[in-house]
């Protein structure tokens, strides 16, 4: 894995802000991959960044993840839906124009 592509990869996660979420493919569509890329750098790499902020499109994650991730969602505002599978993406989601300029001022200094 090119390691400028995973850096820009976990800069867009850390853009996410605190009480918001993005789905796999709105991160893919930011660095210019796409999401299942997004989904494997995550999983090889996210760990020390804001991985709880990343969903898929319906706003699920993994029940793992899921367990995981609770506490901080609660603690950033971030409710379950009703099934109890994630959250719902369409009131979380974070606002993608101001996340695609502060994703542009964060790898400025990228190739």
């Amino acid at each position: 894995m090119d390691d400028v592509l995973v850096e820009r990869v976990l800069r867009a996660v850390e853009q996410v802000p605190r009480g918001c979420v993005v789905s796999y493919g709105d991160l893919a569509a930011l660095v210019g991959i796409g999401p299942r890329q997004v989904g494997s750098i995550m999983k090889v790499y996210g760990g020390n960044v804001s991985w709880w902020r990343v969903t898929n499109s319906y706003g699920d994650l993994p029940a793992p993840l899921l367990e995981r991730a609770r506490e901080t969602w609660a603690e950033e505002g971030i409710l379950l839906k009703r099934n109890g599978l994630g959250c719902a993406i369409r009131e979380y989601r974070a606002d993608l124009d101001a996340l695609a300029d502060a994703y542009e001022r964060a790898v400025a200094d990228l190739p």
